[in-house]
């Protein structure tokens, strides 16, 4: 099993503070593997084994309509003594009521409680008073690149060559693991996809009328990095002769963003130092997820470039915005407590123009300045705005 340091490090962190740990992403992006992880290391820190109890909530292993009362009460059965036990909870959003049996499970034992789920239910605002102020939610992503060239060690592909598979593959652990060529990549992926719509979207909501839906999809997947808005779906939708109010298309919008299909990265204004309500952008969960909905495409590579380096800015605990600077853009301004960064992404550095230069140099602070490139003669620092080659960002210390 191939650790995942970034999240085995923060679970550390909060093992044993009175706090439930909810690990939320998409489908199969690493959940259930990190929960089997921290259950690997509980044992090897002298941990009894029945004093960690894992239960998997999935609807192919317990009836429809599991209570919380039911759930509480099973793994109440389990604890025989007044020890200290480890939870290790995957998919509680199948479990209507599941804060209720965590919540009494928290004050009735000593336990320590760690959850997964698929859907943002278990993020913060969508969890119920019920345990407001006593979780910590962290993010599950798919792999890193310094994550896939962990699991890929044993390549004989040169650095460079990874990243190109990295970004025509994406990062889904059960693609990494494997050898497989690009098709059928797509299709496990596609796979993936098709769960998550059928489970979480389709089914959940009710969606009765699929092809309008799937259009909508589409139109997001042809459009990651670009601002648009409901109206801009709407008017797409009228000129091909199907009709959908605002409304709907915000409610689909919402539900691919609750099932982590979808992020959305809001605008920020420099001069008036405010998150903009309008013309946001939404980058997908993995790159391969466009491939396998449209085909790979190298006109498209420059928006999965800001794909993979939106997700590492997310990866690191920044908060990631659209930096808007009177006139100008900048792709990407991330925001950790008091530290700032700004970057730029294009594929290759431009020689009639210098605007991803000249964008970074009209924002008068010193924070870090990035200029991020496919371009392989990327290097240097021209007025304290650095040049680096997507692979050095993604493996980068520095920020």
């Amino acid at each position: 099993m191939i650790l995942r340091p970034l999240y085995m490090n923060t679970l550390k962190e909060y093992r044993d503070v009175p706090l439930v740990k909810i690990l939320a992403g998409i489908r199969r992006c690493g959940k259930s593997t990190i929960l089997a992880m921290l259950r690997d290391d509980l044992l090897k820190n002298g941990v009894p084994a029945d004093h960690i109890i894992s239960m998997r909530y999935t609807s192919e292993d317990f009836d429809d309509g599991l209570t919380d009362k039911q759930m509480y009460n099973d793994i109440k059965e389990q604890m025989n003594d007044k020890e200290r036990y480890y939870l290790l909870l995957d998919e509680v959003q199948e479990i209507a009521g599941w804060e209720k049996a965590i919540n009494s499970l928290l004050e009735d034992f000593q336990t320590d409680i760690y959850v997964t789920g698929s859907n943002s239910k278990l993020m913060s605002s969508e969890i119920s008073t019920y345990l407001t102020g006593r979780y910590i939610s962290i993010p599950v992503f798919t792999l890193s690149f310094a994550e896939y060239l962990e699991f890929k060690k044993e390549s004989m592909l040169a650095k460079k060559e990874l990243l190109n598979e990295y970004l025509r593959l994406g990062g889904f652990p059960i693609v990494a693991a494997g050898s497989f060529d690009e098709s059928s990549a797509y299709q496990i992926v596609e796979g993936i996809y098709h769960s998550v719509i059928t489970n979480d979207i389709t089914k959940r909501h009710n969606i009765t009328n699929f092809d309008l839906f799937s259009r909508v999809v589409n139109y997001i997947v042809e459009n990651v990095g670009k601002t648009f808005s409901a109206n801009a779906i709407v008017k797409f939708l009228k000129s091909e002769g199907r009709a959908l109010s605002v409304e709907t298309v915000y409610n689909y919008l919402q539900w691919l963003e609750k099932a982590f299909v979808i992020y959305r990265c809001q605008r920020y204004d420099l001069q008036g130092k405010s998150v903009l309500k309008t013309q946001e952008k939404f980058y997908l969960a993995d790159t391969s997820l466009k491939y396998c909905i449209m085909g790979f495409n190298p006109k498209s590579i420059a928006a999965m470039l800001e794909n993979m380096v939106y997700f590492e800015l997310q990866r690191r605990g920044y908060k990631v915005y659209i930096g808007k600077n009177a006139t100008k853009e900048v792709d990407f301004v991330a925001v950790r407590r008091d530290e700032r960064i700004y970057i730029q992404v294009c594929r290759r550095l431009p020689e009639e123009s210098d605007r991803e230069l000249a964008n970074l140099l009209e924002i008068k602070d010193h924070y870090p300045k990035y200029v991020v490139t496919l371009d392989e003669f990327a290097a240097g620092n021209i007025n304290g705005v650095k040049f680096v080659h997507l692979a050095d960002f993604l493996l980068s210390d520095e920020y």
